[in-house]
């Protein structure tokens, strides 16, 4: 069900973003909306960041769409806090079959959350939440592992 989308083109745009002179904030923030503009599969799309105050808790950041509740996440907790914990991609074509799911919206049918790191230290994640059953593709994985590349430095 992978919408089709031109991934050079917002992968060149996302480069313009990041080389911009903002704040490290309001780039993440309109690499989010960019993301969640472009990829009409994309409806909510935010980063969370590990919190180095606090032991292994991520922190919401910069995102695009509906509001969550969820602006702090334990590691092992829900998939993001799985994503953390293991260090792994995790893409849940279907959050109805996952028992550690944290619901952020009932319209939440799938979602994605990639680890991202600097220096092989875990900073930070990517997490998108999709309202399409299964929309995630390999595509969709190498195109948001490249970007997760790029964000590192400026998360750090």
């Amino acid at each position: 069900m992978n919408s089709s989308y031109d991934q050079e083109a917002l992968r060149q745009r996302i480069q313009v973003i990041l080389e911009s002179p903002r704040s490290r904030e309001a780039r993440l923030q309109a690499l989010c909306e960019e993301l969640k503009t472009a990829v009409p599969h994309y409806d909510w799309v935010g980063f969370y960041l590990v919190d180095p105050d606090a032991e292994e808790e991520l922190v919401l950041g910069p995102y695009a769409g509906e509001p969550t509740e969820h602006v702090r996440i334990k590691f092992g907790q829900g998939i993001c806090g799985q994503a953390a914990s293991t260090q792994e991609t995790f893409i849940v074509q279907d959050v109805t079959q996952e028992t550690n799911y944290l619901s952020c919206s009932p319209d939440v049918r799938s979602e994605i959350v990639l680890p991202i790191f600097h220096e092989d230290q875990l900073v930070g994640e990517l997490d998108i939440d999709s309202h399409d059953l299964a929309p995630f593709s390999e595509a969709d994985r190498r195109l948001l592992d490249q970007i997760c590349r790029w964000v590192a430095p400026h998360i750090a």
